[in-house]
């Protein structure tokens, strides 16, 4: 251990000190607001900051990954300090419940298992989870199910990456080009009859199809997406401070401005 190595803290005491800062809060004389807090109170903030940590992990900043994953490590922690006050969980509960599941789920680390890629460790997980369950005789169904809180497209990748796994995807971009186009007309023939039922059904199939143009060419599509109302929110900046004090403008005017904010802005990248 290196002089630098001994004058930081040992991680443990820094975890130790921010459940005693939970603990206080949470305690009575403690913060009036998290005090009235409860376990389906907080989950908004659990989804945001989960967002929020990921949004940080795009950006590449460890400063603020540190922030973030910090933010949500303490909505963890009201979590466990509200399930102990009614004496469902604590903390340790579910540091042993999570630790126990890893030791069973990696018999290729912890026992005799063996596993010779990463496609054979997640089979492994999965067969190993569908007999915690008690199911032995089912097998691990193709599209397993995923968490109905993730954003759609996601959810959209991560389902195509799994039908994928059993031979259902187009051999090359080709297949799922052709597919957009398809779906496309689909689109334009609900919408010339005005069938709104139809139309929701079709504009659901065209972003499952550009998912799978995104699966194709190795791009996350929620990340793509969300750079791209990044870009256009950057972007629509310089329109405001065009439109000055006025509410609107006429569309031309506004495509222009916006045009002009994008040569702006790819002007600026250039330079950097």
């Amino acid at each position: 251990m290196t002089p630098s190595d001994q004058s930081q803290p040992s991680p443990m005491v820094e975890m130790t000190r921010l459940k005693q800062i939970i603990d206080r809060l949470r305690s009575p004389g403690g913060c009036p607001w998290d005090l009235a807090q409860t376990a389906d109170s907080l989950r908004p903030y659990l989804l945001e900051e989960a967002h929020e940590a990921a949004e940080a992990i795009s950006s590449g900043d460890p400063e603020r990954i540190c922030e973030e994953l910090g933010d949500l490590l303490m909505n963890i922690h009201l979590q466990a300090r509200i399930g102990e006050e009614s004496g469902a969980f604590t903390l340790e509960n579910i540091a042993r419940d999570i630790s126990e599941k890893l030791i069973r789920r990696h018999p290729h680390v912890f026992a005799d298992g063996v596993a010779e890629d990463a496609e054979a460790v997640r089979r492994a997980w999965d067969q190993i989870k569908i007999q915690e369950k008690g199911d032995v005789n089912q097998h691990s169904p193709t599209i397993r199910t995923l968490p109905a809180s993730l954003p759609a497209l996601a959810r959209a990748d991560r389902i195509g990456k799994m039908a994928a796994e059993v031979g259902f995807d187009w051999p090359a971009l080709a297949g799922p080009r052709d597919k957009l186009n398809e779906e496309l007309a689909e689109l334009d023939e609900a919408v010339s009859e005005g069938n709104r039922k139809a139309i929701h059904h079709e504009i659901g199939d065209l972003l499952f199809a550009a998912s799978s143009i995104a699966r194709k060419l190795e791009i996350d599509p929620e990340q793509a997406l969300n750079d791209s109302l990044e870009r256009f929110r950057h972007r629509f900046t310089y329109i405001d401070e065009q439109l000055g004090d006025a509410v609107r403008a006429d569309l031309e005017q506004l495509e222009e401005w916006y045009q002009q904010g994008k040569n702006r802005e790819e002007e600026a990248t250039d330079g950097s």
